[in-house]
Parts: C-alpha cells; structure tokens; sequence
C-alpha cells in the first residue's frame, strides 16, 4: 500500500445482494462514492427513527461474538463488517458509503473476494487529500490467557499469525502476510471463514449462524473438510484468521504501518490491541 499517496474512492455505485451469516435474512448492500475525508460509513436504509449512520472505526465496536459489530450512539448496529472492510483495504479505499436494508453485511461466499470484486467493477478514483498513515512507534501487546497479540514499529504492514485448533483437520498453522511480496488479491482474500458442524445446532438454538452453509463457510468435522470441493488454500484457515484481522485493524480509520505477531488472536483481541494502541499517545503518530 505504500504506492498509495493520495486517498481514494469509488468510480461508481455498485450494489450486491447476499444473505446475513447469523440471520439468515436476505439484505442488499450498495458500495457508494464518498468525498474525500469522509471515511469508511456504514448507512442503515431500513432505519427511520434514529441515526442511520455508522463509521467504520474500532471504538465503535460493541460485539466480538463470531464477528465484528459496529453500533452508533443511538444503537444502530451493523455486525460481520470485517470481510469487507478487508476487502476496502486490499483495495485501497479511504472513503466510501456502504448502505444496507439490514443489520448485517451479507456474508456471501464467506469471503472477501465478491467485495474485492464489487470495487473492481466499480473502478477506482484518486482524490486530491493526502492518505494519512498510522505510524507504529513502540511495542504495544494485549493477552488473553495463552493468546496474544502484538505490534512493534516496522518499515511497512505485516502479519504474522499462528492458530491451533483441536480438529485435526485445521490442527497447528502459521502464515505470514506482506503485501508487499504476497498478492491480497489472489493469495489472502479468497480465504473463506470457517466453522464446526458440532457447534451449528448450538449457535442456531443462540439465533447464530442461521445464514450459514457450505456455500458460504468451511465446515470442519473431526479430520475431515466437508464441503466437497475442498480448500481454497492448503492453509486456508490461517489465511482467514490473517483476513479477519486485515478487516478489523482497518477500523484504525487508515492504514497502518508496523508489523503484527500473533497466537490464537480472534476478534475481541484484534479490537483490545487498536484500543491499547490509541490509549498510548506515544505509540503512534498520524502523517501523510
């Protein structure tokens, strides 16, 4: 992302039309051009009586359960944001409004690819402010047991995570992501989320995953993938876990520069390191 001096926005609206992951319901979303300084917005269109508006920034999530969700002041919400504002990341968008007729972004093929491919359709403009940059400064690590999560200064963006999961199928994995030598495009956003079909009738009877299928998430039993035309990637669930975080450390409101290290981080610790991070005004600076 360094080529990128200027912010950028939508050449044109673009709509989709997909199905909530918790849910179920059906919801339309459209991608709309934004002035420039005007940030990533979520706009709710079913919403009369209060604020419909929402921006995309990490103290305004209010839930971490199996997703990330923003609320406003006046509680409007919108949950399963991280996919795609991955997606506005890897592709270079500092300012765009996202309207929706429901509380959740559709989750599509449980992926960031289909939004990747919305921007593309759209095409991208150059707009005249500079893209600021998050400058980490200082080592910043928020812990949760045996999981951590950490930033330290660094030349560029990086991730470099390690999950470990009880199914064999998923098991021990470690993936180190830097665009600047790996492609967002054809080796990190078609990483789909995945889930265990011991836990699907639990999260239904929870009102979860009620949107949920093989068409739009892995399915994990045991040592066995369940959804017949297999990974994506050899790692592919590692490379998710690495996209949910390129999503939620893009509601830093720009990009970052430092790299990150992390076992068995999710979102809830995605969300705790950007308020750590801010709460210190000597671990970051803004510049252009």
């Amino acid at each position: 992302m360094k080529s990128l001096q200027y912010q950028h926005s939508l050449a044109k609206t673009v709509s989709c039309r997909g199905t909530g992951l918790h849910s179920g319901e059906a919801v339309s979303m459209q991608l709309r051009p934004a002035a420039e300084g005007s940030g990533i917005r979520f706009i709710r269109t079913d919403v009369e009586t209060f604020d419909p508006i929402i921006r995309a920034k990490y103290n305004h999530v209010t839930s971490t359960n199996l997703g990330t969700t923003l609320s406003n002041d006046e509680g409007t919400m919108v949950s399963t944001v991280e996919h795609l504002m991955a997606a506005l990341w890897g592709c270079g968008i500092d300012n765009v409004d996202v309207l929706l007729d429901g509380p959740e972004v559709p989750i599509m093929d449980g992926s960031a690819e289909p939004f990747v491919f919305l921007v593309e359709c759209a095409g991208r403009v150059q707009q005249k402010q500079p893209r600021a940059v998050i400058e980490v400064l200082k080592p910043v690590r928020v812990e949760q047991g045996d999981k951590f999560l950490e930033i330290v200064p660094a030349e560029g963006f990086s991730i470099d995570l390690e999950i470990d999961f009880a199914a064999n199928a998923i098991a021990r994995q470690r993936a180190h992501f830097d665009p600047e030598t790996v492609s967002f495009r054809s080796d990190l956003c078609r990483a789909r989320t995945f889930g265990f079909e011991n836990e699907v009738k639990q999260l239904r009877q929870m009102g979860l995953a009620r949107g949920g299928s093989m068409e739009n998430a892995i399915v994990v039993s045991g040592d066995k993938v369940l959804n017949k035309e297999g990974l994506r990637y050899q790692d592919e669930f590692v490379r998710h876990k690495i996209l949910d975080c390129v999503g939620d450390f893009y509601l830093s409101g720009a990009p970052i520069q430092g790299a990150f290290h992390g076992y068995r981080t999710g979102h809830e610790l995605n969300n705790k390191l950007l308020h750590a991070l801010f709460e210190d005004s000597s671990a970051w600076r803004q510049h252009s």
